[in-house]
């Protein structure tokens, strides 16, 4: 199986509908992968507040439009990263989009762990409820966005519902790194599962982004690695190392609590 990953850099300066058609080109330039990733919030910058409102749209707005179409062109599964929704109601979400290679849409995930400490986007946007896993042709894909990263019990109830590559998009910041490329081994190691984990890159208001998009298998193994800047990192891996992995050091069976 091949994912890539494309780490964009998001730049206030370049308007949201000219970053849409950038990345739906970047996207139509991975035909070939079984699973194209995109980065948490890239058409507005995760940490651009001030944006959300203005930007946010529906479900099905111009970032899914543009997506759909570029999936369907690609011939790609495609996790869209996420965008600011406007429920009908006018509460805000923070919300993935999955592509099936013929354009439709055949999942979303609300966030469920929204960051800032009651300010920021744990203000502004609804949370989550629901996990949500995504039969892949190859795999079983776990979504989870960024801050998601730092609860475990999320990816344990993604594992219980299948889940064998579990795919986090983040708009990361550079100041704890760290904690993201140590979050992504620990993941993938405590479930026995490929981590896929999507970062932005660039700086937007006025917070440095990580980079970094990380790919780990089942026994916390580094199989790619971007650096700080805008690329795609692709990596090919063998799916059924997954099952290999918990038959041979089943671990998963000697789970006491929880």
């Amino acid at each position: 199986m091949r994912a890539s990953l494309i780490q964009i850099d998001v730049d206030l300066d370049e308007s949201v509908d000219s970053r849409r058609a950038r990345v739906a080109s970047l996207v139509r330039d991975q035909a070939g992968s079984d699973l194209v990733v995109l980065p948490e919030l890239w058409p507005v910058g995760a940490f651009a507040y001030d944006s959300f409102g203005p930007e946010a749209e529906a479900l099905r707005g111009p970032t899914h439009d543009a997506m759909a179409a570029a999936a369907h062109d690609a011939g790609v599964w495609l996790h869209a990263g996420s965008v600011v929704e406007r429920e009908d109601s006018g509460t805000l979400y923070n919300t993935t989009l999955v592509f099936s290679p013929d354009g439709a849409l055949a999942a979303t995930y609300r966030k469920i762990h929204r960051f800032g400490f009651d300010k920021g986007e744990a203000a502004m946007m609804g949370a989550g409820t629901e996990l949500v896993t995504v039969p892949h042709p190859s795999t079983v894909l776990g979504l989870a966005t960024c801050y998601d990263l730092r609860f475990p019990e999320l990816f344990r109830g993604l594992v219980d519902a299948g889940a064998e590559t579990l795919v986090v998009s983040a708009g990361w910041p550079e100041r704890r790194r760290a904690h993201w490329t140590l979050l992504a081994q620990a993941r993938a190691v405590e479930n026995q599962s490929y981590v896929l984990a999507c970062a932005t890159a660039g700086t937007h208001a006025g917070v440095e982004q990580s980079g970094h998009s990380i790919a780990v298998d089942p026994w916390g193994e580094v199989l790619g690695e971007a650096g700080p800047g805008e690329e795609v990192l692709t990596v090919d891996f063998d799916p059924s190392t997954v099952g290999t992995t918990r038959d041979r050091f089943p671990a998963l069976k000697d789970r006491v609590l929880g």
